[in-house]
């Protein structure tokens, strides 16, 4: 019996817990000041002057190796 009662007040525990990390990232919104959104602007400028594209997967998997690893 009291095995049991462990059971659900485990289930009942993570149950709450999980349901406050849920609400934490929905009540608690981070946002930017405007010193982060200047510096995050300033480095899109600066990568996209050196040419920077982002990759798609296939790039990705051009660029690496896929096939495995040849000791030979």
């Amino acid at each position: 019996m009291t095995t049991l009662i462990a059971i659900v007040v485990f289930a009942v525990v993570a149950l709450v817990g999980w349901c406050l990390a849920e609400g934490k990232a929905k009540w608690f919104v981070y946002e930017n000041n405007e010193q982060e959104e200047a510096v995050l602007e300033q480095n899109r400028r600066q990568l996209e002057q050196n040419g920077y594209t982002e990759l798609n997967i296939k790039d990705v998997m051009r660029m690496i190796a896929t096939t495995g690893y040849s000791a030979v």
